[in-house]
């Protein structure tokens, strides 16, 4: 039987990534948006505690299982910032305000000092009130290109070189970015979690 859990995002590209990742799992991923769920106040100081807010504020509007993710990218030489700020890194300009920002902050900086990683917190509750959610997390190394490439993906995707793939993350097919990304190694432990 198949199993709806509610994702505590609107996002297109994260309901696509989920969706696809948990198609084979039969659970079906319904956006939070579908519910007119207001969004949550993040107010953690972490993706740990972020994610638990998200998740638990769908389950309560929604009555329904929920995950949320925590997702961000850490910048070493910027001393880990924009972290979990990074969604609202620029305000509220969205992903190309976020880019400009992020690209102006390592103006100049040489390439050995723009490694960098994403990171993913993805928490499972069973419902509002579960007092042990499921935590999981996912970390992509690589560094902060001086312009952007590829047009796939989103968020810092453009900017985020993988050495090892020899690309941006926005330049990967989807079904290899599942592979390699911060979200994919996330949802692989949640999967484990589930079976």
């Amino acid at each position: 039987m198949t199993q709806r859990i509610v994702l505590a995002s609107g996002n297109p590209g994260k309901v696509r990534e989920f969706s696809e990742l948990l198609a084979a799992h039969d659970v079906t991923i319904v956006p939070q948006s579908d519910f007119a769920v207001p969004e949550a106040d993040e107010n953690g100081l972490t993706f740990v505690e972020n994610a638990i807010i998200k998740a638990r504020n769908a389950a309560a509007h929604t009555g329904m299982p929920a995950i949320a993710d925590d997702s961000g990218i850490e910048v070493d030489f910027l001393n880990g910032a924009p972290g979990i700020y990074s969604a609202r890194y620029a305000g509220d300009g969205g992903s190309a305000a976020n880019n400009a920002k992020l690209l102006d902050a390592l103006h100049g900086v040489p390439e050995a000092q723009r490694t960098a990683r994403f990171q993913c917190v993805l928490v499972h509750l069973r419902h509002a009130d579960d007092p042990t959610p499921v935590i999981c997390q996912g970390t992509w190394e690589g560094r902060i290109l001086t312009g952007q490439r590829g047009d796939a993906g989103f968020g810092y995707d453009p900017l985020f070189y993988v050495p090892d793939e020899g690309c941006s993350a926005a330049e990967l097919t989807a079904e290899r970015k599942n592979q390699l990304s911060h979200r994919g190694q996330a949802l692989r432990c949640l999967l484990a979690a589930f079976s």
